[in-house]
């Protein structure tokens, strides 16, 4: 009989991939597996999971919401609803084992398998890990981690390095320089800058682009700029007609393993999941942690780096005015721009998913 196993959890692109990289992992590995999702309603997930050929089913659960008080007064019951939902879910799927990638649904949703017994397998992409999951962790079976010193979270023999789940179609980069900078429409004699702030966007790393464009220009590098979905109008509308050929704005960059491919130099948020292909990118990176996230958690991952040599830092706070000129000297500084490839490039764990998906079947 086909094994059964729920894969819970999303909010954000650095949740869902490695959840879908698992899953597809789980399918090459035992081509009858039968997955099932279990996702937020109105996230991302629920669109995304659709599109990798995956079925989910949302539950009505929301995070604590820090700016409005209010909102948080149905807490409570949509929690209460999620458990009984979950429960539902686990006992109609016939569920032999649930996985936890974090986000919202995955509380109560491992929650619940905890409770009737299934076993369940939690996903710690983070150098820090959230209250959920150190809740969860107790009474995991098996808990699958990117970074070394996790013991201090989870009980040590529950532990596994595995390194996060990547896009292996993004990592590809093998060669492809120069079709990249053509596809671009760049010069193969210049420097190349890819700022990335993920699928929605980063304000700071928008703005130090904007307000900088001059100074770029002036220092003859090219800009690869993912300005995310949220900005892209509001960025089109005010850079019309001043953006030089030698800066490349886009919402989205469909071929991300081309945008490595292309740049000398990388800077990006420091979420988990960027951070893992990154590592096997093995370029410098200049890393400007989201300050809007819980437990300041990218100020952690960046820090895993930065500790062995592996990245340049930048406060968010901070970046705005000296940023650009951090770039601009690193891409003139040949002998510590290598180092830091070198070093990023030891850190990369590439057979994550496929280790995970092992371990999620030796469960049953």
């Amino acid at each position: 009989m086909a094994h059964k196993v729920i894969i819970s959890g999303g909010g954000t692109g650095g949740h869902i991939f490695p959840a879908i990289a698992i899953a597809n992992a789980l399918h090459r590995i035992e081509p009858d597996v039968e997955i099932l999702f279990v996702g937020a309603e109105g996230k991302m997930e629920m669109e995304k999971v659709p599109a990798a050929g995956y079925t989910i089913i949302g539950l009505n659960i929301q995070g604590f919401n820090r700016s409005s008080l209010l909102k948080n007064l149905s807490l409570p019951f949509k929690m209460l609803d999620s458990l009984l939902k979950a429960r539902r879910i686990i006992k109609d799927f016939k569920a032999d084992v649930a996985v936890g990638v974090g986000g919202y649904a995955s509380g109560p949703l491992l929650m619940m398998a905890n409770m009737m017994g299934v076993p369940t397998l939690i996903q710690e992409q983070n150098s820090f890990a959230g209250k959920t999951n150190k809740s969860l962790g107790k009474k995991a079976k098996k808990v699958c981690v990117a970074y070394e010193g996790m013991e201090q979270f989870f009980a040590k023999e529950k532990v596994l390095l595995t390194g996060n789940p990547i896009r292996r179609t993004s990592v590809d980069i093998e060669g492809k320089k120069g079709e990249a900078l053509v596809d671009f429409g760049l010069e193969a004699g210049k420097k190349t800058i890819l700022v990335t702030g993920g699928s929605l966007g980063a304000g700071t790393l928008n703005d130090c682009v904007k307000n900088n464009i001059d100074k770029l220009n002036a220092a003859g590098v090219q800009v690869i700029w993912q300005c995310g979905g949220y900005y892209v109008d509001k960025l089109t509308a005010e850079l019309r007609g001043k953006l030089p050929n030698s800066i490349k704005m886009s919402a989205f960059l469909q071929k991300m393993d081309y945008a490595y491919a292309a740049a000398d130099l990388i800077v990006a948020r420091a979420g988990a999941g960027t951070i893992s292909e990154l590592c096997v990118v093995g370029k410098p990176v200049v890393l400007v942690p989201s300050p809007n996230v819980a437990e300041d958690h990218q100020t952690k991952n960046a820090m895993a780096l930065v500790n062995k040599d592996a990245a340049v830092m930048v406060k968010d706070v901070e970046a705005r005015d000296v940023l650009v000129d951090k770039i601009l000297e690193l891409l003139n500084d040949a002998p510590t721009s290598e180092k830091l490839g070198q070093n990023i490039e030891k850190m990369a764990l590439l057979d994550a998913d496929e280790v995970i998906a092992k371990e999620v079947l030796k469960l049953i």
